[in-house]
């Protein structure tokens, strides 16, 4: 069982969370860490965010920015507690190994090697607090690259990502959005869940390891497994899929639709509604056919496609069980979801203070995220994880400040 029995930050309204009751440390920062424990604070853990004097880095990550804090920070760390710490300061550190003494998890992102000087690594900790969990993530790993600053862009870099991202005959490109640090943060989360619950029937923490490599070489999936199972080097196609086609955008009369065809049930289904007998024939029957001599096939489809407006398209083919999508901004997106009734976006905080953020994708039937804790000011939670820490035992989390 976890070490203390939580409540919610709001007072007299108890956590329901399924983590409700598990304490995190967390000692990360930027994103793949503060991710993974802002995943973890969602479904009810409690979340002591440790930040240096000069906070987390990506709080002067800006524009843009609401109410002079940046958007960068804010999606990611809600729902956790902050407190402001030197850890080389003697009255800090006795309030960090305070923070560590209830938590049931620790997770850092610090340079490898950097805490073990400070009696933070996990073989010193372990000896004090055998149950802990303790999660460590790094750019490229603790061994020969243990050196390499771990920077999401440097992992798209590295990893060949950037090398199949971009038009065929373009530059490489970068995805536009952290990708390895979100994918890493989700590994964490995983990997650290699993490790907490095999410590609950042994009793005995471990030292639980991600790197932003090897996350995205796993993330890299189909194009990874090419060349390590297939000796096949992957390259840039721009928006064409190497194993499957039609899938990707496709000019209408005025815009783009994209159309994602799977299998071949979904290709006839399209030819029916774009009144064409292309199902039919040899060359394009099999998505492995349609694959191979899809330059015979891209014409047939513009030609029908350049009949109708995307939006008209979107609704026949998505009437017709085509499996397609309109090309939107982040604005549309959003909008889009709200449509489909999927509350992409949600209030977090509480008395006064409330920050607007993209929801949690998990969904609970009966233990269900909440959102009560708005991404916290730097330092901002000093007095309540104070007052916290001097309770004995241990049998609520923080007040919000």
């Amino acid at each position: 069982m976890p070490r203390s029995t939580d409540e919610s930050p709001v007072p007299g309204r108890p956590r329901t969370g399924p983590l409700a009751g598990v304490v995190v440390a967390d000692l990360s920062r930027v994103l793949a860490g503060p991710y993974a424990t802002m995943l973890l604070a969602d479904m009810g853990a409690t979340v002591i965010k440790v930040e240096s004097r000069g906070g987390d880095d990506t709080r002067a990550w800006s524009p843009p920015e609401r109410d002079g804090e940046s958007t960068y920070f804010l999606a990611a760390n809600r729902n956790k507690h902050s407190i402001a710490l030197d850890f080389d300061d003697d009255a800090d550190r006795r309030v960090l190994d305070a923070v560590i003494s209830r938590a049931d998890i620790l997770i850092e992102n610090f340079r490898p090697g950097s805490l073990a000087k400070r009696g933070l690594d996990f073989e010193t900790l372990a000896a004090r607090h055998p149950a802990l969990v303790y999660t460590s993530i790094t750019g490229f790993g603790t061994g020969a690259g243990a050196g390499l600053p771990g920077y999401d862009l440097l992992a798209q870099a590295a990893s060949g990502f950037m090398s199949v991202t971009g038009e065929a005959d373009g530059e490489p490109m970068r995805g536009g959005v952290a990708l390895f640090d979100v994918i890493t943060g989700l590994h964490a989360a995983v990997g650290t869940l699993a490790a907490y619950t095999e410590a609950q029937a042994s009793g005995h923490g471990q030292h639980v390891e991600f790197d932003l490599l090897t996350s995205a070489l796993s993330g890299l999936v189909n194009q990874a497994s090419a060349y390590v199972a297939g000796g096949v080097v992957p390259c840039r196609m721009g928006n064409d899929h190497p194993s499957l086609f039609p899938y990707g955008p496709f000019p209408a009369r005025d815009g783009q639709i994209v159309i994602a065809v799977g299998n071949d049930a979904q290709f006839a289904r399209l030819c029916a509604v774009l009144g064409i007998d292309a199902a039919a024939d040899g060359r394009f029957a099999t998505s492995h056919a349609r694959s191979v001599n899809r330059e015979e096939l891209r014409p047939l489809l513009n030609e029908a496609l350049a009949r109708r407006v995307a939006a008209e398209w979107f609704e026949l083919l998505r009437a017709a069980g085509v499996p397609c999508a309109p090309i939107l901004s982040i604005a549309g997106g959003v909008e889009f979801a709200e449509s489909l009734g999927l509350a992409p976006v949600v209030e977090t905080g509480h008395s006064g203070r409330t920050v607007p953020t993209v929801r949690n994708p998990a969904t609970f039937s009966r233990t269900p995220v909440e959102y009560d804790g708005a991404p916290p000011r730097l330092d901002g939670d000093r007095e309540a994880v104070l007052a916290w820490l001097a309770e004995t035992p241990a049998t609520t989390v923080p007040a919000r400040a």
